[in-house]
């Protein structure tokens, strides 16, 4: 069960009177006084416990005393409200503070590094935390990503905010720490999940190494999502991800991919390279990976994917859609074509899904395909097969051989991520209309 937090802890109001937050007004260096009042030291961090998707549990404080850092268990604090924070005992342990496994430091890990803002899905820096009181307990409840206002010679400069409220809820948030010790439990609740894998992509594109090593280290739990990630980065960071990877963890990871994508990457790689990692492929795959990089990459052979539905031209559309519906793991933009091929695979006729949805399901696919179909061969020019696809409305466009046996299919989000300028991945991505109104309820 989810600890909920008092109304005003969370949420874009201020913090309420009886919460704390880490720099405004400040928590830490507040002075840590003996029962009888007198000052022992300064306080340097608050301690947390991960409860994996409830809120962090304040378990104790490091404080600064003697020239050492020593742990305060929380149930040895009167109040952590307090100022100076005293002391409700007298025995003190000063053996030198040392973190437990899955303990978490705010400042040391929290405070000041980037978070994962997964409502808008892009990465902001916790300039300051707040913790609530929900019963008995304290927790980590909210996090202010506000920068504030800069000094230039002695002046005020402009606030660079993320045009949030104050104080956000700490679920809005995927932390990104960089201590191992708790990695393993955070992964099982980890929100970055529940986004796209075009919006994880974005966020490596912005992510410093180290937060790259850590948002991969989420995604590498679900299979599918990485390799989905993996296909939608640009060609550059793609092939340096799997250099970087060794061979069994890179071979994991291009057997999820289409095989164009896997082509790329395994094109870029040193020679040396790329043997090892071919060899780890399915056999099915490795093979249309190897004919793929056997064409000019600027090409229609180069661009298209050899995934994609072909049948008999006198089978049904009820088995033409049945097809369809059995091909889950083609990209969904290569199943909106059904193509009809006679016994040596030479191309009769393109069929669109959506007229196969409206005609009868006892006619033939033949019946309803165009029988002469815009096609492209395998040495088109990439622009070429752009212009074909605008003029005539295509949403894909089969390639041929000579024998007008079909090969491939080229689908045009592969176009538009090849017209589109080489920086595009950097551009800023455009919000809708309703982006600040939160999710409808």
């Amino acid at each position: 069960m989810t600890t909920t937090p008092p109304p005003g802890a969370v949420g874009p109001s201020a913090p309420a009177d009886n919460n704390v937050t880490l720099r405004r007004p400040p928590l830490l260096k507040r002075p840590v006084s003996d029962r009888s009042g007198e000052s022992i030291g300064r306080l340097e961090d608050v301690i947390v416990r991960l409860r994996g998707a409830d809120y962090p549990l304040v378990t104790g404080l490091v404080a600064a005393v003697g020239g050492r850092q020593i742990f305060v268990p929380l149930d040895q604090v009167s109040t952590i409200d307090g100022d100076p924070l005293r002391l409700s005992s007298a025995r003190l342990d000063l053996r030198h503070f040392e973190r437990r496994e899955g303990e978490v430091l705010l400042r040391a890990d929290v405070l000041g590094h980037r978070l994962i803002d997964v409502q808008n899905a892009r990465l902001l820096r916790a300039a300051d935390l707040e913790l609530a009181k929900a019963g008995d307990e304290w927790i980590l409840s909210g996090v202010d990503t506000r920068r504030r206002p800069r000094r230039l010679f002695g002046l005020r400069g402009p606030e660079d905010s993320d045009d949030g409220g104050a104080f956000r809820d700490w679920h809005d948030f995927e932390w990104l720490i960089g201590h191992e010790g708790s990695a393993l439990l955070r992964s099982p609740f980890a929100r970055i999940r529940r986004l796209k894998p075009a919006q994880i992509a974005d966020l490596l594109e912005s992510a410093s190494k180290k937060e790259e090593t850590e948002i991969l280290g989420r995604v590498h739990a679900d299979p599918e999502l990485e390799a989905d990630v993996f296909e939608e980065l640009d060609e550059d960071r793609a092939t340096r991800l799997l250099g970087a990877h060794p061979g069994q963890h890179a071979g994991d990871l291009l057997v999820g991919s289409r095989a164009d994508d896997a082509a790329d990457a395994i094109a870029e790689l040193p020679q040396q390279r790329r043997q090892p990692i071919l060899d780890l492929l399915p056999a099915g795959q490795r093979t249309k990976v190897l004919t793929l990089m056997g064409f000019n990459s600027t090409s229609a052979g180069g661009l298209m994917g050899m995934d994609f539905v072909a049948l008999p031209g006198m089978s049904s559309i009820a088995d033409a859609l049945a097809r369809v519906r059995e091909s889950p793991s083609l990209q969904p933009e290569a199943l909106t074509s059904v193509h009809a091929v006679d016994d040596e695979g030479v191309l009769r006729g393109v069929a669109r899904l959506v007229t196969l949805v409206q005609s009868d399901p006892g006619a033939t696919l033949i019946d309803v395909a165009d029988t002469d179909p815009v096609r492209v061969g395998t040495d088109t020019d990439i622009t070429d097969v752009a212009v074909l696809m605008t003029d005539y409305n295509l949403i894909t466009i089969p390639v041929v051989d000579d024998g007008r046996r079909l090969l491939g299919v080229i689908t045009v989000d592969d176009v538009l991520e090849v017209a589109l300028p080489d920086d595009w991945r950097r551009r800023e991505i455009a919000q809708p209309p309703d982006a600040r109104h939160g999710n409808p309820r």
